[in-house]
């Protein structure tokens, strides 16, 4: 079986701390793990409600800033 190629994802070492406490004792082995898991169920839900598009309108933009503002990564 061929390994997906991965990248580096970036985010605040206090919101890293926070998923560690989260994951503790839940089965996740690793807060990649649980990182992974969220933004495929995020992913999925995206893509059911709507096919992706290139343009977003002006309330779409606010409203994908603000799902990242609070996952923390603006």
């Amino acid at each position: 079986m061929l390994r997906e190629s991965k990248v580096t994802v970036k985010i605040p070492r206090p919101l890293y701390r926070k998923i560690q406490h989260v994951i503790d004792g839940s089965g996740f082995s690793s807060p990649t793990d649980f990182i992974v898991f969220v933004l495929r169920d995020l992913v999925g839900e995206a893509e059911a409600e709507k096919p992706l598009k290139a343009d977003y309108s002006p309330a779409e933009l606010d409203e994908i800033k603000r799902k990242l503002k609070n996952l923390g990564y603006l």
